[in-house]
């Protein structure tokens, strides 16, 4: 399985039009969301091909789009009734 890091990706986006081409784009990247903020499990090709598809979808004067990686080496922590993500043993592509 490809190495893949995990990653927050988090968007404002002004029109409805962008906003639905955003959210349908991330969503084929995510593996959970909460409103507009996506945790994202990431190979370094994927990684360069969800910027270019979100660099083409914003308008940089009225939007704001941010992806964070996140230290792997770093524990996490989750409060509430959250979970602590981990890679399932597969992935489906389709």
């Amino acid at each position: 399985m490809p190495n893949r890091t995990l990653h927050i990706a988090a968007y404002d986006i002004a029109d409805d039009g962008r906003l639905r081409e955003a959210l349908t784009l991330l969503k084929r990247y995510a593996s959970g969301r909460q409103k507009s903020v996506f945790e994202c499990f990431l190979t370094p090709a994927e990684c360069g091909a969800l910027l270019a598809g979100v660099k083409a979808i914003l308008d940089p004067l009225e939007d704001r789009f941010a992806l964070l990686r996140l230290e792997p080496r770093g524990k996490c922590r989750v409060l509430g009734r959250a979970v602590v993500p981990a890679d399932p043993p597969w992935f489906y592509v389709g």
